[in-house]
């Protein structure tokens, strides 16, 4: 008898045939909810990092120009032919500690190590401008609430170790909630500027600078000079300025469009026959080349360009950088890790005064980097 076509091995063949279309039907169904699963976690973040970026720039504001309210609490009137001490200091938003390392220089942090670390760093800075015992202190970023530095108010330790200075704050910049680095972010800031000093301070205001028009402006923020009177024996006004330029740039031209505008007021001022006198952070090599004062780095860098040619009119203005030639002293440390000697170093840091001040002697006072990437500088001055 003929075995039936529909049965025996043909039968057999049709149920494997079956089930290994079953098994690749069932991991092409795995494989299907695998990439389902994917695309849909790709779309999230997708999304996420859309609604993001449309919040920093929805966010971004600046903050604009403004009549600053000073708090007095001294009416010491400036002598001519009299010595006074000005210091300036970058105090790196009490997180910079000498084996600290900042990301957008390189480094891994966003934040200070702690609230306790903050509020350490803070006190120290407090008592090393104590001990310098100047008239007058320009201070450049302080925060004022931050996530970096866990919304620690730094203003009161300042004014607080000061009761005999007269202080007025300016807001440098606000900005939105920065996700850098991924891993405890450097998050929201105000942060700002102070001055604080001996003498009634008078017409202080904010003053908005230039800043990036792309995508740089979230990275590199807003940006203002701080400036206030005091008052001469003679009559004139002492007018002071104070400022944290531009570092974060797609180039070195903002700096120098921010440090022009600064000037023209400067001019103004002198021509009344004012006596001027800025301090702060150029983020710009004063020294023109600081490799030759502390030595080539092991690494190259290129954002503290020199001031160019002409910016400085020296028929009204003398550019102080401070630098002891036999024992020279840095201003500024590039924060990619901890401090070495090897790390790049440079002058950042330093005064203008106008023709009718003199300069006595400037120095910078070597902490080591131990509370900031900046060290503090100092100047004594004449009114002539």
């Amino acid at each position: 008898m003929k075995k039936d076509k529909t049965g025996g091995e043909s039968h057999e063949i049709s149920e494997k045939t079956v089930k290994a279309g079953k098994t690749v039907s069932k991991k092409r169904k795995v494989l299907g909810k695998v990439f389902g699963i994917a695309g849909c976690v790709i779309g999230v973040l997708v999304l996420t990092v859309a609604v993001y970026l449309i919040y920093v720039f929805a966010s971004y504001h600046r903050v604009g120009d403004m009549k600053l309210e000073a708090v007095n609490r001294s009416d010491m009137v400036y002598e001519t032919g009299k010595e006074y001490k000005l210091v300036s200091y970058n105090i790196g938003f009490g997180a910079y500690l000498s084996d600290f390392g900042f990301f957008m220089d390189g480094g891994s942090n966003g934040r200070a190590y702690s609230k306790e670390s903050v509020i350490k760093d803070m006190k120290d800075i407090a008592e090393l401008l104590v001990g310098e015992n100047a008239d007058i202190y320009n201070i450049q970023e302080i925060d004022e609430y931050a996530t970096r530095s866990y919304h620690v108010d730094e203003r009161v330790f300042l004014e607080d170790a000061l009761p005999d200075h007269s202080y007025v704050y300016a807001q440098n910049w606000d900005s939105p909630f920065l996700w850098l680095p991924l891993i405890r972010p450097h998050g929201a800031a105000k942060t700002g500027i102070m001055i604080l000093a001996k003498g009634e301070l008078r017409d202080s205001e904010r003053v908005e600078l230039p800043v990036e028009t792309g995508v740089m402006k979230i990275i590199d923020l807003d940006r203002c000079y701080q400036k206030s009177r005091l008052a001469a024996a003679d009559g004139k006004d002492i007018v002071l300025y104070n400022y944290h330029l531009s570092a974060y740039s797609s180039d070195g031209s903002v700096s120098v469009a921010q440090l022009r505008k600064l000037l023209d007021d400067f001019n103004s001022e002198y021509a009344k026959g004012n006596y001027c006198i800025a301090a702060g952070d150029f983020n710009k090599d004063i020294l023109g080349d600081s490799s030759l004062y502390f030595g080539k780095p092991d690494i190259e860098y290129t954002w503290a360009q020199p001031i160019p040619d002409g910016v400085i009119d020296e028929n009204r203005q003398i550019l102080i950088a401070p630098v002891d030639l036999n024992n020279p002293v840095a201003t500024c440390r590039n924060a990619d890790g901890p401090y070495h000697e090897r790390q790049f170093q440079v002058t950042i840091d330093g005064f203008i005064i106008s023709r009718n001040v003199t300069c006595v002697s400037s120095a910078v006072i070597d902490t080591g980097f131990a509370y900031s990437d900046h060290n503090p500088i100092t100047m004594t001055f004449v009114l002539n």
